[in-house]
């Protein structure tokens, strides 16, 4: 894995600040197996029981999230594009805007975990020659999803890292509040989360 880029180095490099971005936007990598855990969660956490993956393909826009390192830099209209490759492999794109107003964005790659219905996916931002290296691929597990396919959490197994994610920038208060509550249930602590804003809707 890529080690945590500074300040200074990801400022002054589009290539690693690239990377930076990529390594963690809405896909839990490596680093988190190097985060100190302050206390063990109470039981093993759960996913969805079975992922409809050509359900699941199209634009999903970030609500909320627990803050990361990686993507301090992203202020707005965070976003990720899911798409099949004729590998059976996912393309993964995922964009977001910066203070200046640039709009980053980077591309990886997402493969199933298991049967062609697992929740579990593993993603990568490294390069391709690197794919071999378990350690470039990250956990990302779809733990809460409705039926419609319309909102989304994700995590990974250590509770460190958390997305909440939407078909559309803004979603109905009901049903956000019942996925959250359904998130503490999980174990989750809900203070940690950020609303992340979009274009004209300032969450």
């Amino acid at each position: 894995m890529t080690p945590p880029t500074t300040a200074s180095s990801f400022n002054s490099s589009p290539t690693l600040r690239q990377l930076a971005f990529a390594l963690a936007l809405l896909s839990p990598v490596a680093a988190s197996a190097q985060t100190a855990q302050t206390a063990a969660p109470p039981e093993p956490l759960q996913t969805i029981a079975r992922l409809d993956v050509g359900r699941y393909l199209g634009t999903w826009y970030e609500i909320a999230k627990y803050p990361n390192r990686f993507q301090r830099q992203c202020v707005a209209d965070t976003s990720a594009l899911y798409r099949l490759r004729d590998d059976g492999q996912l393309d993964v794109i995922n964009r977001c805007r910066q203070a200046n107003g640039q709009v980053v964005e980077a591309v990886g790659r997402a493969r199933q975990d298991g049967p062609a219905d697992s929740p579990k996916l593993k993603v990568r931002f490294a390069p391709a020659w690197l794919s071999w290296l378990p350690m470039v691929w990250g956990n990302y597990w779809v733990i809460d999803l409705d039926p419609g396919y319309q909102l989304v959490a994700v995590s990974e197994p250590s509770r460190e890292y958390l997305w909440v994610l939407s078909r559309t920038p803004t979603v109905e208060a009901g049903a956000y509040q019942a996925l959250l509550n359904r998130l503490r249930e999980k174990g989750f602590d809900l203070t940690r989360l950020e609303r992340t804003a979009h274009a004209g809707k300032p969450d």
